[in-house]
């Protein structure tokens, strides 16, 4: 007889045909992609010749979005200049087509991805190298003062023609070809962008996966130390690397200015970033091919927006915000060395050391302490009474902008939170102190609190994500957040709620008529030094202690017992709560409410100008306003963005602490001299000199002392 081996049961049967876990990991990063392109199916579907168009401005995007991923792997750091590489080199191919030159369409081309190439390892060597050392949150920045340095020369291109040359021209390429799907008419640029965009994915990948200078690449980027060690020349693959994907960021410019033109606009320019940014964080960064097809379905989705609501573009904005808003939000905490990195602080923002001891009671610091005091209320007395209405009004404005400054001061300088949305918050407080006014008819101080406490709420809800990950990816939320603030979610054209025309300003406490521009200056000049004085309490409380220690050592911080979720959410509500008060003053002051002032690109300027002031203390916040405002009045339109993009760059490379820590190296080597002649011993001032020591030490020891939980 023959043995009959019995079957399985039919459970293990069918376990043994089931995916596992591990099997569908491979999968996982291309799940957002997935999701996007069924929610463009459900809510937002197209016809088949809109649907094509999506999908070739999402492959021409891929470029820009894989530029991203590969300076990232190289740098660990976010680009945000990575549009702005290929917008340059394309302006001017542009303008050597469309121009009296008229160059042919391929020469003019080639000289734009030549120009493009070489650009981009310029970049590199002379600016992005010079921060090689430096953390990767200030590596971000500098890419932003790089990417306002090359929006100024987009939109200064014409100037060599002396014609407009640039704007909603499209150019074709010299093979005609007409073709239609649907009702949707393509021509001969969209099938050259297609095939082009093919060839160099594939190009991509065999260079990264098959030459040796590719493998040379990827390990650089998995551990640049190692790889040294190793004998690979780190900073020329950096260089090989930022050349690479300038040349790409050109190419999906380029095709994507030949189908829709190339109209030069800041908030353009963020919007083309941000749908990149997007990308790059559906695809986790890490996997190139899950970030080139999470960019082609945000580019179908894009048009999908469109084509469902044509009277409301900007409403791409608000799905862009929600989208980056979940995922961040539902992402887990990543462990790896990249996201691990010293990206969570900000290592320029070294608080000034306090005077030692020693020398706070010596008759001249004492006299120049209140010397400077009374200057400073003297010179702000008389402007109120020598500047006339206009010049008054430019002066209350600049007092609003150093709220504004002081709520990066305590977001990015003392919790290590990076906004690049700051005036979407003042837009909340200017929308909420615009109602209260006009149509609630309230206080004018009753709806100053109202429009903290709105910006203070709102910051909070925006900054949620920073209470899960770490790393410059706050940034980029709050950069969607503030092209869909002013774009569509308080834009006029938008929403019938929100005032449109004059605002009578209140009275002030029911007596203090404040229709002169003088008593308009008063005021804001007030609220500005009440706010002063209210962050330099907050910063010498166990709150300002703490939230400086989070952003020196988080994981330090809480290991002493520090709630870092607490202290973060109480960082965004005190930021948020100033510039809501700043939004509203700016209301008051021009007695109406209106988008311009508080758009994303204005949030990138203020950012920038905190920078140069010095985002590590409050001196900084009074010359970050000043600074920020000084170009918009003196400059004409196409420059204004020139002072904060070379002024941080100059900043973060000559005075990482900004120009106020200039004056407080002034400060201490005054003192220096003073105990040197008095023969007064200041171990402190001789040890700084000697060797820079981390501020985050002492404030953390100082919090066990205290006994924080």
């Amino acid at each position: 007889m023959t043995a009959v081996s019995p079957e399985a049961p039919p459970t293990a049967r069918a376990h043994r045909h089931a995916p596992t876990v591990s099997s569908l990991a491979p999968l996982a990063p291309y799940a957002p992609a997935v999701a996007i392109i069924v929610l463009q199916l459900i809510v937002y579907p197209l016809p088949a010749g809109v649907w094509l168009l999506g999908f070739v401005l999402g492959m021409l995007g891929s470029l820009v979005a894989l530029g991203l991923a590969l300076v990232q792997r190289a740098n660990r750091v976010i680009n945000f200049a990575q549009a702005d590489l290929g917008t340059v080199p394309t302006a001017f191919a542009y303008g050597c087509i469309t121009s009296s030159w008229a160059l042919p369409w391929l020469l003019s081309f080639a000289i734009g991805l030549v120009a493009a190439v070489i650009l981009g390892a310029l970049v590199e060597f002379l600016l992005i190298r010079r921060f090689f050392k430096s953390s990767r949150l200030v590596l971000t920045v500098a890419t932003i003062g790089i990417s306002q340095l090359f929006l100024v020369g987009a939109l200064l291109m014409p100037k060599i023609w002396g014609q407009q040359i640039i704007g909603d021209k499209t150019i074709e390429f010299p093979w005609h070809l007409e073709f239609t799907v649907g009702t949707q008419l393509f021509h001969s640029d969209e099938v050259i962008a297609v095939l082009v965009v093919i060839a160099v994915l594939v190009g991509l990948g065999l260079f990264l996966r098959r030459s040796e200078i590719g493998i040379a690449v990827r390990a650089s980027a998995e551990r640049s130390d190692r790889a040294a060690t190793l004998g690979i020349p780190v900073k020329r693959l950096n260089t090989l690397v930022w050349a690479m994907t300038a040349g790409m960021s050109f190419i999906g410019v380029f095709f994507r200015a030949s189908i829709l033109g190339l109209p030069l606009n800041p908030t353009l320019s963020l919007s083309f970033l941000l749908a990149a940014l997007t990308a790059l964080i559906l695809g986790g960064a890490e996997c190139l091919p899950a970030v080139a097809l999470s960019a082609v379905a945000l580019g179908v989705l894009e048009q999908g927006v469109a084509w469902h609501a044509p009277n409301n573009p900007t409403l791409i904005y608000v799905v862009y915000a929600a989208v980056v808003f979940a995922v961040l939000v539902l992402r887990r905490v990543s462990n790896r060395r990249v996201d691990a990195d010293d990206t969570g602080s900000w290592r320029t923002a070294d608080d000034p050391r306090p005077l030692p001891p020693e020398l706070r009671r010596l008759p001249e610091l004492i006299t120049l302490r209140w010397v400077g005091i009374v200057v400073g209320l003297g010179t702000l007395v008389a402007l109120g009474a020598w500047l006339g209405p206009s010049e008054q009004q430019k002066a209350a404005t600049v007092a609003c902008f150093c709220l504004v400054t002081l709520s990066i001061v305590v977001l990015t300088g003392w919790a290590g939170q990076v906004s690049l949305g700051q005036m979407s918050f003042a837009a909340v407080g200017a929308a909420a102190g615009a109602v209260s006014v006009a149509t609630w008819h309230w206080d004018l101080s009753l709806a100053l609190v109202f429009a903290g406490a709105c910006g203070a709420l709102v910051a909070v809800l925006v900054g949620l994500p920073a209470l899960r990950l770490r790393g410059p990816y706050l940034a980029v939320m709050t950069l969607a957040f503030a092209l869909a603030t002013t774009g569509y979610l308080l834009n006029r054209t938008t929403w019938g709620w929100l005032p449109n025309g004059r605002i009578t300003r209140p009275a002030l406490f029911a007596t203090i008529d404040l229709s002169s521009e003088g008593r308009m200056y008063t005021v804001c000049v007030v609220v500005a030094l009440l706010g002063l004085v209210a962050a330099q309490g907050i910063r010498n409380s166990r709150t300002g202690r703490v939230l400086r220690a989070v952003r020196g050592n988080e994981r330090a911080a809480q290991a002493y017992g520090v709630r870092v979720t607490r202290a973060k959410l109480t960082a965004f509500a005190i930021s948020g709560f100033l510039a809501g008060v700043a939004g509203c003053l700016l209301t008051m002051i021009s007695q109406q409410y209106s988008e311009s002032p508080f758009t994303a690109d204005q949030s990138v300027a203020v950012f920038t100008a905190a920078v140069v002031g010095g985002v590590g203390s409050l001196a900084g916040s009074v010359i970050g306003a000043i600074f920020a405002k000084g170009g918009t009045w003196f400059l004409p339109a196409e420059w204004q963005l020139l002072p904060s993009a070379v002024g941080v760059l100059a900043v973060l490379m000559l005075l990482p602490g900004g120009l106020a820590d200039g004056w407080f190296k002034l400060r201490d080597g005054l003192a220096r001299r003073l105990a040197v002649r008095r023969g007064i011993e200041a171990p402190s001032l001789i040890a700084d000199r000697a060797a820079p020591v981390d501020a985050a030490v002492p404030d953390i020891e100082e919090l066990v002392e205290e006994g924080v939980s």
